[in-house]
């Protein structure tokens, strides 16, 4: 593999390689993509991509808590200009729908075959969900709530966003992301509101 004629300073080849790894994890999994892959979708060779990375491990681990710290960022900075409740559950989950819906391989990355199966991705996973969830039980306004039954009630939220989504990727977006969006809003807010 020949590299393109563009030559990139060491940050900028990196934030290349972690894009087009990204990519390629999204599309294929952890396990079916080899860092061959990663290389040929980066229009690079190889050593490069091990000047870098050491490993597979390694990439798909900073691949995963890059995307992971995205989804977290998209999320804050809406929840903090919602003014009520049903503004942030309405506004965090389409935030949510739309980071899937623009880049489809960020689920994969996040939810994959890869994350679970392999036990340093799994802890990191449940890292970033701890942390996911952390700021949506913040955000969950039932007034003297018992903060074990506030942090489930957000673990419930997430399983019911990453559950949904995972089936509407499945079905290749079959239905609008707004439409996605209001239905998961609704029935996360009347949920809500029944344990109120």
């Amino acid at each position: 593999m020949v590299e393109s004629g563009v030559r990139l300073g060491a940050v900028q080849r990196r934030e290349q390689l972690l894009a087009k790894a990204s990519e390629t994890f999204g599309s294929k999994g952890f396990t079916a993509t080899s860092m061959n892959d990663i290389a040929v979708a980066a229009n690079v060779t190889k050593p490069v991509l091990y000047q870098h990375f050491d490993s597979k491990h390694e990439l798909f681990l900073e691949v995963l808590t890059k995307t992971a710290a995205q989804l977290n960022a998209a999320i804050s900075a809406v929840l903090k200009n919602a003014e009520t409740g049903r503004d942030k559950v309405e506004r965090g989950i389409a935030v949510y729908v739309d980071f899937f819906h623009k880049h489809p391989e960020n689920y994969r990355v996040l939810y994959g075959e890869g994350v679970r199966s392999e036990p340093a991705f799994a802890s990191e996973l449940r890292a970033i969900q701890n942390t996911i969830n952390g700021l949506v039980a913040e955000h969950i306004e039932i007034d003297g709530l018992d903060p074990n039954l506030r942090r489930l009630a957000a673990e419930a939220v997430a399983g019911l966003l990453e559950a949904a989504i995972g089936r509407w990727l499945d079905e290749e977006q079959s239905q609008p992301a707004d439409e996605v969006a209001a239905l998961l809003s609704s029935l996360a807010w009347r949920g809500l509101r029944a344990a109120a």
